[in-house]
């Protein structure tokens, strides 16, 4: 039997959304493994672009903590769709994020039961 799992969807690209949508993801994943749960992080739309973004304060903050998240082993993916249309396939991929078809991991989260957390 797998663990349960929550999934960190982070979609927009508002400073709220952006700030804590990572600290709860990193927030979870501090408990996560002495609870038995799985965790993980999941960015599409406005957010996903953000990924390569390097505009603001709010930005950089957020992929800092993404970068910590992959840092800490906690899975997080993105898009390959839209991260091929921005051409940002290959920074993504250099920094760990996995990425996949998003219509594809939104079933895959449905099949495992995961509970999905959107910000």
């Amino acid at each position: 039997m797998t663990n349960p799992k929550t999934v960190v969807h982070i979609f927009h690209d508002d400073p709220d959304s952006l700030r804590t949508g990572t600290r709860a993801a990193q927030r979870i994943h501090e408990v996560a493994h002495e609870r038995g749960v799985d965790i993980e992080v999941f960015c599409f739309g406005p957010a996903q672009r953000q990924l390569t973004g390097t505009d603001d304060e709010t930005t950089a903050v957020f992929n800092a903590q993404i970068d910590a998240l992959i840092a800490d082993g906690v899975r997080v993916g993105a898009c390959v769709n839209s991260a091929q249309a921005d051409g940002a396939e290959d920074a993504l991929l250099a920094r760990g994020l996995l990425l996949s078809v998003a219509r594809d991991e939104f079933v895959r989260f449905t099949l495992e039961s995961a509970t999905v957390i959107a910000f």
